[in-house]
């Protein structure tokens, strides 16, 4: 009986080592993934639901300086900000302001849920316009007639002031 004695109390022992290892090689290897310097592309179910949650709003007012929140019209750092914040991902209010946060992606290498930025042509050289890749070369975001949307990125005009992108996933 003492030898099953012996075989119990050293169980609880073994999951607390076991635990422990367990826990310090997660660790070790968090930390390995957070020094690459890169970030993951969104997941398909987080691409997902960012896509969804934006089509919701097809069609949905333009309103240059539309507040934080508000639904029934977006401009386009609002719409996104909306976006990303139903998903859990703080954004800052603006389009120049989204456009420091997160992981510079090159444009040959956008992923569904990456946030793209375009030049404002009546503000020499400052981001004034922002949308979420939408795959195929395609973004939706918000800006004039027709207000949500989906355009393609590689239009003449958004061709000739993109900027940059980041993935913020």
């Amino acid at each position: 009986m003492e030898g099953i004695a012996v075989v119990f109390s050293f169980k609880p022992l073994a999951r607390k080592i076991l635990g422990a290892s367990l826990f310090a090689s997660l660790t070790l290897t968090a930390i390995g993934f957070a020094h690459t310097g890169s970030a993951a592309a969104a997941s398909s179910a987080q691409a997902e639901g960012i896509i969804s949650t934006g089509t919701k709003f097809l069609g949905i007012p333009y309103r240059f300086g539309a507040p934080s929140g508000l639904t029934t019209a977006f401009d386009c750092s609002s719409f996104t900000q909306y976006v990303y914040n139903y998903i859990g991902i703080k954004l800052p209010r603006t389009s120049s302001s989204q456009a420091t946060i997160g992981i510079p992606v090159p444009k040959n290498d956008l992923e569904i849920g990456d946030l793209v930025f375009f030049k404002d042509p009546n503000r020499a050289g400052s981001i004034g316009h922002v949308g979420i890749y939408a795959g195929d070369n395609k973004m939706l975001h918000t800006g004039g007639a027709g207000g949500v949307k989906f355009s393609d990125i590689n239009s003449t005009y958004y061709k000739k002031y993109y900027v940059t992108a980041r993935r913020v996933v």
